[in-house]
């Protein structure tokens, strides 16, 4: 049975993960350049740091490194404080999840402004007990420590704790930390949906479909 719901935020609850796919053609247009086909599979690795570096040499900018950095995380703060939409069904498994008595935190690798940000302007900010990020537990999500966190904070064993993830890896981590995993569709992640399914507990297009676990 299931006591408690630790979501991911970035292509699981918000539709943010065009913004992380567009920031780097949307500093490229500012600069006069458009960008190659190739700029994400080359940059999405990369640190911010080296993406910056990355942009000043590939495209001869004159800027320093740390405006080009300054200026992409506000590319960034600016979608998610303006523009990033929810994810379809949010608001109804939200709700569902209050009528239930379900409690729910997030679990994020995303920094901690840019998701209050978003959670305050969707207005969803105060659905969660509370908000856990990669920063907060010093790993990121290759370690299921972050989720480990939650579940303790939630007062849940793993078992008893659906992770809700987009991604492989993550679904992965979680899988083999004992949770009970929930692999949401996301166009980012499309290419491993197939892999997705196979190792997730259960897999779903969307959230109202996730429901059926409850």
């Amino acid at each position: 049975m299931i006591k408690s719901v630790i979501f991911d935020l970035d292509g699981t609850l918000i539709d943010s993960m065009p913004v992380w796919y567009n920031v780097d053609r949307i500093f490229l247009a500012e600069n006069g350049i458009e960008a190659p086909a190739d700029i994400s599979e080359k940059v999405k690795k990369m640190s911010i740091e080296d993406s910056s570096a990355y942009f000043i040499e590939r495209f001869n900018l004159s800027h320093s490194q740390q405006y080009v950095i300054d200026r992409i995380e506000q590319i960034v703060a600016d979608q998610y404080a303006y523009e990033v939409p929810l994810k379809p069904y949010a608001i109804y498994f939200l709700d569902y999840l209050e009528i239930h008595k379900i409690p729910c935190c997030i679990a994020t690798s995303t920094y901690p402004s840019l998701a209050m940000s978003a959670l305050e302007r969707l207005g969803i900010n105060e659905r969660f007990e509370f908000i856990l990020t990669c920063s907060d537990v010093g790993k990121g999500k290759t370690d299921p420590l972050i989720y480990i966190k939650a579940a303790e904070k939630l007062g849940t064993l793993p078992s008893e704790t659906a992770v809700f993830e987009d991604s492989l890896h993550c679904i992965e981590t979680a899988s083999q930390a004992g949770f009970y995993t929930v692999a949401l569709y996301d166009e980012s992640s499309a290419d491993e949906w197939k892999n997705i399914v196979k190792i997730s507990d259960v897999s779903f297009m969307n959230l109202k479909e996730a429901i059926s676990i409850l």
